[in-house]
């Protein structure tokens, strides 16, 4: 039941509230922007689980780029917000959602120095998101894309633009640069673990089915993070013909610098040369059409007895699903004896 109470901030009810929660769940957000990038800019979409290393590998990606003499944007699309705070020493970088609301409320514009910082030649903001259970994380990703059009977006002069995604949430605003050919290529993250390969062996599907389509946006290869040489993320992008772009080892100094908010995407880092490779495997990758897996064919990847993945499906019965319910009851139906 929706009770029509007034709503003292836009003079409307919660049943309009309501209504228009259903309207935008029903709206294809991929449908919503459909102007193309135009410059030589290269952008590139980062897709991988939360808390897979995607903010880590990016922020130090997006350093070695720098010092490698790019021009280089990153731009946090999760939102968690989690993007730069590695690139900003753990301060928290002001969100396009938060600071467009804000000025909008003061009756201001926003300009490029209320959303955008630098660090060791590299430029970054994030987009943001509404906070829980008031609003579209998707539809916070559309007008942060709008507001970067408002901005300039498209006249901006960069060689690399790198967008950090959510790859568990699977809503069009989310594969907005896949679903509109807004990036040239998407590049994975993951690790050799069944979940963090599950999302990425989606993301696949979701550029195998818009190639289908006529998209151009192609798998450019696979980060390999937290490496620990069990060899299953090296399996996976063999599955899928995917190359690897760098294995990033599962290494308690690199743990520690990024729990401090630490950059060892440097020439002054021991790790420096690890990421410089990437920065010129990442310019020089070709977007690739992948073979995304089936459920069967991505468990192949594990050993059954780690998986699970030899269990044979039960069906259940009738009887089953009755449980307690399920005793014989006593029927008045007449039965006659045969003669």
């Amino acid at each position: 039941m929706t009770l029509d109470i007034p709503n003292l901030k836009d003079g409307g009810t919660i049943k309009d509230f309501d209504q228009r929660l259903r309207d935008e769940a029903a709206e294809d957000l991929a449908d919503i922007i459909s102007e193309e990038p135009t410059s030589k800019t290269q952008i590139i979409a980062i897709y991988g689980k939360g808390g897979i290393g995607k903010s880590f590998t990016l922020a130090n990606l997006s350093h070695m780029m720098a010092e490698q003499g790019k021009r280089v944007l990153l731009i946090g699309c999760d939102p968690k917000s989690d993007t730069t705070s590695l690139l900003f020493g753990g301060k928290a970088c002001p969100t396009i959602i938060e600071t467009s609301t804000r000025k909008k409320l003061a009756g201001e514009e926003v300009a490029i120095g209320d959303v955008c910082f630098k660090r060791g030649g590299v430029f970054a903001m994030e987009l943001g998101g509404p906070e829980v259970g008031r609003g579209c994380g998707g539809r916070g990703i559309i007008h942060g894309f709008e507001l970067l059009e408002k901005l300039g977006f498209h006249d901006w002069d960069f060689d690399y633009v790198l967008l950090d995604f959510l790859g568990d949430v699977v809503c069009g605003g989310f594969g907005l640069p896949i679903a509109r050919d807004m990036a040239q290529k998407v590049i994975l993250v993951a690790s050799n673990d069944l979940q963090s390969l599950y999302v990425a062996n989606n993301v696949c599907s979701a550029v195998e089915y818009f190639r289908k389509l006529g998209g151009n946006v192609g798998v450019a290869g696979l980060v390999i993070n937290k490496d620990d040489g069990s060899g299953e993320a090296q399996a996976f992008a063999e599955a899928v013909d995917i190359p690897i772009l760098a294995s990033i080892p599962q290494n308690d100094d690199l743990r520690k610098k990024s729990a401090n908010y630490q950059i060892v995407g440097t020439g002054e880092s021991e790790w420096g040369s690890m990421f410089a490779e990437l920065g010129d495997n990442v310019a020089a990758a070709a977007p690739l059409r992948p073979a995304p897996l089936d459920q069967d064919g991505l468990l192949a990847l594990f050993d059954s007895k780690d998986t699970g993945g030899d269990y044979q499906l039960v069906p259940a019965t009738d009887m089953d699903m009755r449980g307690k319910n399920a005793a014989p009851k006593e029927s008045l139906e007449v039965i006659y004896d045969n003669v």
